[in-house]
């Protein structure tokens, strides 16, 4: 647990330097307060930006952070001096994961501002899934990329898919049909509910399928490449 805090201070003092994660983390949770007390037009739906915003920040800030992240800091040979320090590799990847994670929570946080009182513990329970399986995603691209550039290269189609396809699937019924595979598009569906009792056998399975997949591809590319 020492050497997890450690590694989560050491990436809150990095953050204030690397202003691409810094702006993942706070670009989505200020454009949902701007549009949402700024925009209103007859028709639109009940927190239509927050609904928006939230899926699109899931399917980005913590995958693009976890792969920017690890693999910077193999590209710059961080780890391994980390390694000689006696840290493990669960250690610094539970400490990066969990920072993403507490980060992601505090953008959520305020954007959960926007929406009634009731609603707000089960946006935050769907954020919070979201985010797990994100970091997931985005530490198996960080720890199969031997460098950030590639990283970036590998991570931005996938950060694509996952954070507009839900978008686009609010206009064309065939996206729909295609998105409905990705724990985005679920998550999607569930902030529409808003309701703990509107949760589908649907969801949880994509959900779960999703999950175990993410965590399959990460220990498969942590098998082959490591932390080096």
């Amino acid at each position: 647990m020492r050497n997890i805090g450690i590694i989560i201070g050491k990436q809150l003092k990095d953050t204030f330097k690397n202003k691409t994660v810094l702006v993942q983390f706070v670009m989505f949770p200020a454009m949902t307060l701007l549009m949402e007390n700024a925009i209103s037009m007859p028709g639109m739906p009940e927190n239509f930006f927050t609904k928006l915003f939230s899926v699109m920040y899931m399917g980005m800030a913590p995958l693009t952070a976890a792969a920017s992240i690890i693999a910077e800091e193999k590209e710059k040979n961080t780890l391994r001096a980390l390694t000689m320090a006696n840290v493990k590799a669960w250690e610094y990847l539970a400490g990066v994961g969990l920072y993403i994670w507490v980060i992601c929570m505090a953008g959520a946080g305020i954007m959960a501002t926007t929406l009634p009182a009731e609603g707000i513990p089960f946006f935050l329970s769907v954020m919070a899934i979201g985010f797990i399986i994100s970091i997931a995603v985005g530490a198996s691209v960080g720890v199969f990329a031997p460098n950030q550039m590639v990283a970036t290269s590998l991570v931005v189609p996938v950060m694509l898919v996952f954070s507009f396809a839900p978008m686009l699937a609010m206009f064309n019924d065939k996206i729909e049909k295609v998105a409905r595979i990705f724990y985005t598009q679920q998550l999607r569906d569930l902030m529409n509910q808003m309701a703990f009792d509107g949760i589908k056998t649907e969801n949880v399975i994509v959900l779960v399928i999703n999950a175990l997949l993410a965590v399959m591809i990460f220990f498969a590319a942590f098998k082959r490449k490591g932390l080096e």
